[in-house]
């Protein structure tokens, strides 16, 4: 039978056996389960003495073997009713607690750990008191409504209404209710029996106000059977209860870490407070509602762009010029731009990026330049294509009104890159579309102000961003496509073709160690002989850029690898004895020009986006009227034989023909490759040449090939892309060019010694140039053999008629 509190005396020294995770109060009977050999080792020593041992919560549960620093000073002193041995090793203790017990100090023992006790104050019955009824019936009034809502045994009612002691009442209160252990060890160190109920009273009421709501959520929840609903009732049951035990919850972390790193990135004002709106807003929605997803997401957004993250600039003008050279040859006026950025980067640090655009034919290198600008001035890269692009949003962005809403193409990119100021391709400006979705083009002009786009406003961000550190470059192979509202904001820097020189030395300083390292062969494997590279550039290419020619090196890169890969390691040597073996039949035999010139027969120029070429012109008269154009030509080019056929109309009596012989003969204009589009006004002087070979019977040089434009009076007007004109005529072996007077200024950048090799004859209206186009002489010989041809036949059809 145990003994009663008030029956015994605490020994001075007493076995400890410390708990995790609970206390125990007097006049509580509780079973324990023991594991630990020092605690097992005290309930022995007090099973072998006068069965008591002190039991101490100890602070921090995770540990294992407790230092007397890691236990509470007060306890409980309690006796063992009844132990037992389990199979596992563990020990099962009943225990009844009698009195508290404070620690004065520790004994050293060799198994158990003991201490030296001080008792404290026993709860005897106290006077009786207003305050101290009012609390007992308030106690056992909140005990008996939590009784149905905590599932607490019946049996507690029936003792709280037997005990009138208020120190008793609040350790029974407090040995039922699930406390946490700190609130649990505050009750039992509180000396005075009042102050211990009015602090069991407040518990109470907590518990009860927390059990209520729980209560509530339950019903509110009753009948949802879904497991979505279900984990829903799951969580705001957790929240409820966490909100009123003051814990933090799931949604209190995100929010915080939304909060950190809102502050980290720097965000200008207007941006900050929208992300600290919208902060606030997911704190209040649901987290698993649709809403709550949508401003998630854009907080993510908010914080992962480099709002405030910039790359620093290598202004080392030296270094960055090395590395251009290295990456490109030639394209020396991009490289004196990007330098001269650099340089006024150098004198004034918050200088804004320029915005350039890149014209050329394919393949001259616009992007790979983009690239390696970026790489010299050590900024980030990156390059987005607009060919085919349609949507305004692929810009600006989605509204996130709409489902699946993402921000444009530009702040994607920007996002990619980690900074704000890296170097941004736009690749292929000119091949942006429109539709019912919008115009990206216009889209684009305010990203490619200079005066606006440090403020753009993306439609998903709905805040200002700020691109006026980011260096854009857009390329383009025309500008005819490119509004003009958008040209006018770009600094346009053209890209001429290569030359035939230009492309041998890209080809044995770029392409073809480039080729030789990509195809894992050693740098010495194959033996290029001087002339083989220009071959390939002459007969196997037709080009302005270098990828065919690329492409050609790397068919026999192949053949050579696979020679390799089949156990040949013999070199090979590429000469022009091999190439056809190699490649196949060259596909563009050199062109020679015929020695003699015919009668209507004109060598024209045009510019193709793959740079110049040369259009074998052929008129001829048949019976008839008017004018014929075939060679699916283009309205502008239709016109310009119109005005050469009325200029030519008005020159009979100067030159010396029939001017009847148009009204009375059709004139038939065909220009070979009918499969091919032509359109422009650049062959309106030879237009007109050949119509006055034919009204002249004058042969035209079959070295001289022409452009201009020519007006009804006979003016003759520039035209574009004559550096590429030039060029296809001298790859086509012809030496003489007739050209505008005023397009000589667009050669100044022709190679020098490309120009020993040519004649340039510059004209300012049609009679310069047929003085420089008809062969006179040929012409003359000509009609007097058909005088002479003429006196003969009359002669003999004279003497037959006198026979």
């Amino acid at each position: 039978m145990a003994e009663s509190p008030s029956s015994f005396t605490i020994p001075d020294t007493l076995p400890v056996v410390p708990l995790r995770e609970m206390v125990v109060f007097p006049y509580m009977v509780i079973p324990l389960f023991v594991a630990r050999e020092a605690s097992i080792a005290a309930i022995e020593d007090a099973l072998a003495g006068d069965r008591l041992l002190l039991l101490v919560a100890q602070r921090d549960c995770e540990i294992e073997d407790p230092d007397p620093d890691d236990l509470y000073q007060v306890g409980t002193v309690a006796t063992v009713m009844r132990m037992l041995r389990m199979a596992d090793g563990r020990v099962k203790v009943l225990v009844q607690g009698l009195a508290k017990a404070e620690i004065e100090s520790f004994v050293e023992q060799e198994r158990s750990l003991w201490v030296r006790v001080g008792s404290l104050p026993v709860d005897d019955e106290t006077d009786w008191c207003v305050e101290g009824e009012a609390l007992v019936r308030t106690v056992r009034a909140r005990v008996e409504e939590l009784l149905p809502l905590k599932n607490l045994p019946p049996e507690v009612l029936s003792i709280t209404a037997n005990v009138h002691d208020a120190g008793r009442l609040a350790d029974l209160v407090a040995s039922n209710l699930k406390l946490r252990l700190t609130e649990a060890q505050e009750i039992l160190e509180i000396v005075d029996p009042l102050a211990r109920l009015r602090r069991v009273d407040a518990l109470l009421k907590r518990e009860l106000e927390v059990t209520t709501v729980q209560a509530e959520i339950q019903a509110q929840a009753h009948g949802e059977v879904s497991r979505s609903q279900r984990e829903h009732f799951l969580r705001e049951q957790l929240r409820a209860i966490q909100a009123e035990l003051g814990e933090t919850d799931p949604r209190g972390e995100e929010a915080e870490e939304y909060r950190s790193k809102i502050d980290e990135v720097g965000m200008p004002e207007e941006a900050l407070a929208e992300a600290i709106r919208q902060l606030k807003r997911l704190e209040r929605m649901h987290p698993e509602g649709p809403e709550a997803q949508v401003v998630r997401s854009y907080l993510d957004w908010m914080v992962e762009l480099p709002w405030s993250t910039v790359s620093p600039d290598c202004l080392d003008l030296v270094s960055a010029r090395a590395i251009l050279d290295e990456d490109h040859a030639h394209l020396d006026p991009i490289k004196e731009r990007i330098l001269e950025f650099l340089g006024v980067r150098k004198l004034r640090g918050d200088s804004r990026g320029p915005i350039l655009c890149f014209v050329g034919p394919p393949g001259v290198g616009k992007t790979s330049l983009g690239r390696s600008i970026a790489r010299a001035m050590g900024r980030e890269f990156v390059r987005i294509s607009l060919g085919g692009v349609r949507d305004e949003a692929e810009i600006r962005g989605h509204r996130r009104t709409y489902v699946g809403a993402l921000p444009g193409r530009i702040i994607q990119s920007l996002k990619q890159a980690g900074t704000s100021n890296p170097v941004f391709i736009l690749d292929e400006i000119d091949k942006l579309g429109a539709d019912f979705r919008g115009d990206p083009s216009s889209a684009l002009l305010e990203v490619l102000d200079p005066e606006q786009n440090s403020k753009f406003s993306d439609h998903y961000l709905n805040v200002p961003f700020d691109l006026s550190k980011t260096l854009f470059i857009a390329t383009a192979n025309l500008l005819d496509s490119v509004p003009n509202a958008l040209r006018d904001r770009m600094e346009v820097i053209r890209l001429p073709g290569y030359t035939p020189e230009e492309k041998v030395a890209i080809a044995k300083t770029y392409l073809i160690p480039g080729q030789v390292e990509e195809h894992g062969l050693p740098s010495d494997r194959i033996k290029w002989s001087p002339n083989s590279v220009t071959d390939i550039v002459t007969e196997y290419t037709r080009e302005a850029g270098v990828r065919g020619l690329e492409r050609q090196i790397a068919s026999i890169c192949r053949k050579t690898a696979r020679r390799a890969a089949e156990g040949d390691e013999s070199g090979v040597i590429v000469n022009r004895r091999n190439l056809q073996r190699l490649l196949g039949p060259p596909p563009y035999s050199e062109e020679k020009p015929a020695e003699i010139g015919e009668i209507g027969l004109v060598n024209g120029l045009a510019w193709t986006e793959s740079g110049g070429e040369v259009l074998s012109i052929e008129a001829t008269m048949t019976p008839g009227t008017g004018l014929v154009l075939t060679g699916q030509l283009g309205d502008v080019m239709k016109e310009s034989g119109a005005a050469a056929l009325t200029y030519a109309r008005g020159r009979g009596p100067k030159l010396g023909f029939d001017e009847s012989i148009f009204q009375s003969h059709e004139v038939h204009v065909h220009v070979p490759a009918g499969a091919i589009p032509k359109d422009g006004p650049s062959a309106g002087i030879a237009l007109a040449t050949a119509m006055l070979s034919l009204a002249t019977l004058t042969p035209v040089r079959a070295d001289v090939a022409m452009t201009g434009e020519v007006t009804l009076r006979g003016r003759v007007l520039p035209v574009g892309g004559v550096r590429e004109k030039a060029l296809a005529a001298l790859r086509s072996g012809i030496t003489r060019l007739i050209l505008p007077k005023k397009n000589l200024q667009d050669l100044q950048d022709f190679p020098r010694e490309l120009k020993r090799k040519m004649t340039f004859i510059p004209v300012e209206d049609m009679e310069q140039v047929i003085e420089n186009a008809l062969e006179r002489d040929r012409a003359e010989s000509r009609k007097k053999q058909a005088r002479s041809r003429r006196r003969g036949s009359t002669g003999t059809v004279a003497s037959a008629r006198s026979r």
